[in-house]
């Protein structure tokens, strides 16, 4: 099992920037680096929310439990994804932390954008993010916009894909191993 190191950049208005340091375990990619920069400017709660769980080690070792070719990869359910052997019920949890109010804005589903996952309720984000493999834009102005991919897309699109209609992983899903707030 090889490794790839994510370092996810926060950019934005406020005082306190910082990033995130990302380590991932999977099958068929290369060692690398991947930046993001969050935007804290549209959606400074959802920011806060990634942040807080980030620094707590909440996401560490949570699976990409939802991956679609030509659509986005889905991780960050610390409930139920973090059993890469049993991943039935990755993609229903969320964290302990209150759901945060939907925060839609202007900035449109490209290749590379990073989204808050959801369930039908526009209020109901937690603890769960996408990010696009190709334009999306029937989800704009449906889910919250944090960030977008500035570097190492490439290795994005060489995680484990899913079942193409479902995303979901046969077998062992690719995962976030350490995730770690930096400054």
């Amino acid at each position: 099992m090889r490794k790839l190191l994510l370092i996810f950049l926060f950019s934005g208005s406020s005082a306190f920037s910082a990033g995130l340091e990302i380590t991932i375990a999977g099958e068929g990619f290369s060692t690398g680096i991947v930046q993001i920069d969050l935007l804290e400017e549209v959606a400074p709660l959802h920011v806060a929310q990634i942040t807080t769980l980030a620094s707590n080690g909440t996401y560490d070792g949570v699976v990409f439990h939802r991956v679609i070719k030509g659509f986005m990869a889905q991780t960050g359910d610390v409930r139920f994804g973090k059993d890469a052997s049993d991943t039935s019920r990755a993609g229903m949890g969320g964290s302990e932390l209150p759901d945060v109010t939907a925060e839609f804005s202007e900035v449109a589903y490209d290749r590379g954008i990073v989204g808050m996952a959801r369930s039908q309720s526009p209020d109901s984000a937690n603890s769960q993010f996408f990010i696009m493999f190709a334009p999306g834009y029937f989800l704009n102005g449906q889910y919250t916009v944090v960030g977008r991919v500035t570097k190492g897309m490439d290795l994005i699109d060489q995680l484990k894909l899913g079942d193409p209609s479902s995303g979901a992983i046969d077998g062992m899903p690719d995962r976030m191993l350490k995730v770690s707030v930096i400054q």
